[in-house]
């Protein structure tokens, strides 16, 4: 019983860490069997770029992995092709023509990288195969062919590992992370609009608010590898470009939100505080609820609630107007009054395209959508 309960609370310590489990044995795995294909073919420096190359573009998903390794190689070729020409073409054979030829290389490289990043590993290629060439009695050009012959072998290791070994892709992850981006959304938003009837705390508002913005642009990040894996994917899987739209325009909506909170006198507080309080309990249930449908890959909660609760509240707002409670408003609270309409109007608009774009993930794999436009 004891060993029982000792495996159980070991699975519940592990189980949140399995992806970065998975990714530990991945990378272990590539860089191992990196090691073993390079001195079973007698590579130069112990397959040093291989098993370097193999560790370095292991990402913790397949689209990650596939598009380090395409930037890996392509840096490599042309930081490699570079310095073999220039190696050729500059003698260098004293101390002071080394220092030269090693400024001639990496300042242009250098350069090309800042404008595009698939070069960033250029000048590193580069500068190896410059000052290994004579180590092990290679020429320039032997040295740059031979250095990108086993990058390329430990991307192809690399990219097999991680489709083979504890496979993630980035389609899953992302699901993961928009999941506990809306979780995170459905508590942080009934605070925000507490803020309009209440004194908040605008520290612990700026916080959640820096938390989000990080979370959703981990989202965007993930987005892309995903877009990167339908090259290799063997079942098609909905384009993620959509949800990652929809996160970031909610973003935008919990920003203008946290700009515009600050109380409102006591006789609008208190008519608009239920009808505040209603649409925060009803947003947070439906983001609570597409949280989970989005990594169930079910179809959405109803938005009918949140509907209902957001046109009392423009009911509400316009019988303060024809009841001239606003007249005695200053600039800046009616600013805010009615910018907090409007928000919650692109709120409306950003959950209900939320709605579509977890219809389009809990759809069968491979069905046409017929979602209404």
């Amino acid at each position: 019983m004891g060993r029982l309960a000792f495996w159980t609370r070991f699975r519940e310590t592990v189980r949140p860490y399995r992806s970065q489990l998975r990714f530990s044995v991945r990378m272990t795995g590539a860089g191992l069997l990196a090691l073993i294909v390079a001195q079973s073919l007698a590579l130069p420096l112990h397959g040093l770029w291989v098993v370097l190359t193999a560790v370095v573009v292991t990402q913790m998903s397949v689209g990650g992995s596939l598009g380090a390794t395409v930037e890996y190689m392509i840096g490599t070729l042309g930081g490699a092709i570079y310095a073999a020409i220039i190696g050729v073409l500059v003698p260098h054979a004293t101390p002071i023509a080394q220092i030269g030829i090693l400024a001639l290389t990496i300042a242009p490289l250098a350069f090309a990288a800042a404008i595009n990043p698939n070069f960033r590993v250029a000048p590193f290629s580069a500068v190896l195969v410059l000052l290994l060439a004579g180590q092990i009695g290679e020429g320039p050009i032997e040295s740059a062919f031979t250095r990108f012959l086993e990058v390329a072998l430990g991307g192809a290791i690399a990219l097999a590992v991680s489709l083979l070994v504890f496979s993630q892709r980035a389609h899953s992850l992302g699901l993961e992370a928009a999941g506990q981006i809306l979780q995170r959304m459905a508590e942080v938003f009934p605070k925000l609009l507490a803020g309009f009837t209440q004194s908040s705390n605008p520290d612990e508002m700026l916080l959640i608010q820096n938390e989000l913005g990080r979370a959703v642009i981990g989202f965007q990040d993930l987005a892309i590898e995903a877009k990167r894996e339908r090259l290799v994917a063997f079942v098609p899987e909905p384009d993620p470009a959509p949800l990652s739209r929809t996160l970031l325009r909610l973003r935008h909506d919990f920003v203008m939100i946290g700009r515009a909170t600050r109380p409102f006198p006591d006789a609008i507080a208190q008519r608009l505080m239920p009808l505040l309080t209603q649409i925060g309990r009803d947003v947070s249930e439906f983001l609570h609820g597409n949280a989970a449908a989005l990594v169930g890959r079910r179809h959405p909660a109803s938005l009918e609630p949140a509907e209902v609760s957001l046109n009392a509240y423009d009911a509400e707002v316009n019988a303060l107007r024809r009841e001239g409670l606003t007249r005695a408003l200053s600039t800046d609270e009616v600013e805010r009054l009615f910018a907090l309409g409007f928000v919650l109007e692109q709120v409306h608009r950003n959950l209900a395209d939320l709605a579509r774009c977890v219809q389009e993930w809990a759809r069968p794999v491979g069905a046409k959508s017929k979602l209404p436009t």
